[in-house]
């Protein structure tokens, strides 16, 4: 039986303030500048030389004794207030300790700086390789003996798993109880997980847990009327069937993906709804597409992935929707359904946006490689590209809870994130998350050379300029990781390599199940990997025997991301830990992000320059690389915004609700 308690904490959350505009928002920059300033890190530092400088104290402590200390400092951080901020030196260093004893790892000092950056409630951006895991382990422990739901969260089900099992030890020593939720878990499972102190998981599967356990109590989301219909009503069910116990504090790794990255892409609870119609209609708009032409009879906006039917293409659909009956008769309604069709044909491209499996669409997440097997695309698409691929036509799926990942993580208490690139996004962490970042050092100097891009006139000339640059590193017994923007791309690279004699590992969202395995032994001699964008992220890639000599990892980059942030994350792989390594882009001016995101007139000068090996052509072609990165940045900003600004809608329209519409 709850106490009234814990059944108000099972469905509390943070309601998050209307973000600010104009003036206000302006004045609320310049805070966030503040609490990003040089001096925060200064502070970091002498706070953990402070915890260093206790080391050998508690190092000559029994196992005993040190559990005392722990229990004696998980007391406090219970009661919370002056007590825990008075106790939060000696907690962490009996924390490290309890670490090195444990997991044998003894946390460095920028990582005891980057956990209590997290206990601040900071962004800790650290480079690849500085022991993120762990240092997120430390503050976990901090948070969980406050006994309030804390939620580590993470970007694949291994790495939840993984994360959790590894640190398991220390938490168990420290008097915390934790649990891990995977995609596959049934509720009772996901409810003996969300019970522990402290609990991996992914943004998708908290986010539906929440959504889910929303639906179970609709109406009596709030405690309030739970208590007013109990008393009422006695022998009532209650708020029994929910799986989380609320929400309170979260640290989230790899931040920019889930928070930055994923929040475009609301996530939704849908039912399957048999539309017999709508499969026939998808199918009969395919056909009708197909002798249609671009140019001719519609234009490609490659931007905004827009299709425009053009007056030769309006008058030859109208022929062809002649002798067919009712909507196709009306202009509007045809027009609109093969629209969709020729989006699906221009911009859906198997590879790229999804895989074929098991006679059935799979969407691919473009930042990750990674397959999203329960995802599907709404208003039709999805049914649009399955009938392009000529598959069985599913049913159309009918929406009963939307929530954004930016709405959802402003509902925490406590929020704190870790990743390799933050400072570009600063500015919006702060706006939308009321995160500040803080950039941490590395334990030891970064030793990366990054080569400038190379660009060349045609995707045929760059990949081979690429196949050459792998044999060039393999002659040498250098290991080279090569990262590519799709799975498509990923195959195309592994069939030159496999004409050019070398072998190679595939690591993309067809092979996902190997990936951390892959990635792992991706610094042996001589070792070539070829991987979808960020695919193995969280793994590190430790250099094998006689590799530093050699010069260490080669990174290849074969495509600039449509975010600086990525292609940081992709040479962040190189020259971990003081390691040698090196980095370089090798492009084309045929690459997707220069036609997306560059004026015709730019993009094409560009490529004629390019092309005649004008003198400043790699220059001017550098430039226009940023321009469009900048460009494509600014556009996606706008989908951000744009989503913030349907979570607002939606709050408004449905005020009479309240909370319960999360």
């Amino acid at each position: 039986m709850n106490t009234p308690t814990q059944d108000y904490r099972r469905t509390a959350f943070h309601q998050p303030e209307r973000l600010l505009k104009g003036l206000d928002a302006a004045l609320h920059g310049v805070g966030g500048a503040y609490r990003r300033r040089a001096g925060v890190l200064a502070g970091l530092r002498r706070q953990a030389e402070q915890v260093d400088a206790l080391a050998r104290e508690y190092q000559d402590l029994s196992n005993h004794h040190l559990q005392e200390r722990l229990l004696e400092c998980r007391a406090h951080f219970r009661r919370g207030g002056r007590a825990s901020a008075d106790q939060l030196v000696p907690a962490l260093a009996a924390v490290r300790e309890a670490a090195d004893r444990e997991v044998g790892l003894r946390p460095f000092v920028v990582q005891l700086m980057g956990a209590l950056a997290l206990h601040r409630g900071y962004l800790a951006e650290m480079a690849t390789g500085e022991g993120k895991t762990l240092t997120a382990g430390l503050a976990g422990v901090l948070w969980a003996w406050t006994r309030r739901p804390c939620h580590i969260i993470t970007v694949n089900d291994y790495l939840v798993q993984r994360d959790a099992e590894w640190l398991k030890p220390l938490y168990h020593f420290c008097g915390v109880r934790v649990g891990f939720v995977t995609g596959m878990m049934p509720p009772d499972e996901r409810r003996k997980a969300y019970v522990c102190d402290l609990t991996y998981a992914t943004s998708k599967e908290v986010t539906a847990d929440f959504l889910r356990d929303g639906l179970r109590v609709g109406p009596l989301r709030q405690p309030t009327r739970r208590l007013v219909r109990h008393l009422l009503r006695p022998a009532a069910e209650g708020a029994d069937g929910l799986v989380m116990r609320g929400l309170h504090s979260a640290i989230v790794d790899e931040a920019d993906s889930v928070l930055i990255d994923e929040a475009v892409t609301p996530l939704i609870i849908s039912t399957f709804r048999a539309n017999d119609a709508l499969r026939e209609v998808a199918r009969l708009a395919h056909e009708l597409t197909q002798p249609l032409r671009p140019e001719t009879d519609y234009w490609v906006n490659h931007r905004y992935r827009e299709v425009e039917l053009t007056p030769v293409g309006r008058a030859k659909l109208a022929e062809l929707c002649a002798p067919l009956p009712g909507l196709w008769r009306g202009p509007s309604r045809r027009m609109e359904l093969v629209k969709q069709a020729l989006v699906a044909r221009e911009f859906y491209q198997p590879g790229k946006q999804y895989i074929v499996a098991d006679s059935k669409v799979v969407i691919v997440d473009e930042f990750t490689g990674r397959q999203m097997p329960q995802r599907t695309w709404r208003q039709g698409m999805h049914q649009a590209v399955e009938a392009k691929e000529g598959l069985p036509i599913s049913d159309p799926t009918e929406t009963v809870a939307r929530i954004s990942f930016q709405r959802y993580f402003r509902f925490y208490h406590r929020l704190a994130g870790m990743t390799g690139t933050a400072r570009e996004a600063a500015a919006e962490l702060w706006q939308i998350y009321r995160l500040p970042v803080v950039t941490l050092p590395t334990h030891r100097p970064c030793v990366r050379v990054q080569y400038p891009d190379r660009v060349y006139p045609s995707e045929e000339a760059k990949w081979e300029a690429v196949v050459a640059e792998i044999g060039r590193m393999h002659a040498e017994g250098r290991p080279v990781l090569v990262g590519t923007r799709s799975v498509m791309a990923s195959e195309t690279l592994a069939q030159q390599l496999t004409e050019a004699g070398l072998p190679y590992k595939l690591l993309n969202a067809v092979r996902h199940a190997e990936e951390a395995l892959i990635v792992a032994v991706a610094g042996e001699p001589g070792r070539i990997t070829i991987a979808t964008n960020m695919a193995g992220r969280g793994t590190d890639i430790k250099l094998g025997v006689g590799v530093a000599a050699r010069g260490g990892l080669h990174v290849i980059a074969t495509e600039r991301h449509e975010s600086g942030r990525v292609d940081r994350q992709l040479f962040g792989r190189c020259a971990r830990q003081g390691d040698p390594g090196s980095a370089q882009a090798l492009v084309s001016v045929q690459d997707e992000l220069l036609r997306r995101f560059l004026p015709r007139l730019v993009h094409g000068q560009v490529r004629r320059w390019v092309k005649a090996g004008a003198p400043g052509a790699q220059a001017a072609a550098e430039a226009a690389l940023a321009l469009a990165q900048r460009n494509a940045q600014r556009q996606a900003y706008k989908l951000r915004r744009s989503v913030l600004r349907t979570d607002d809608w939606i709050e408004e329209s449905l005020s009479f609700a309240g909370s319960e519409t999360g």
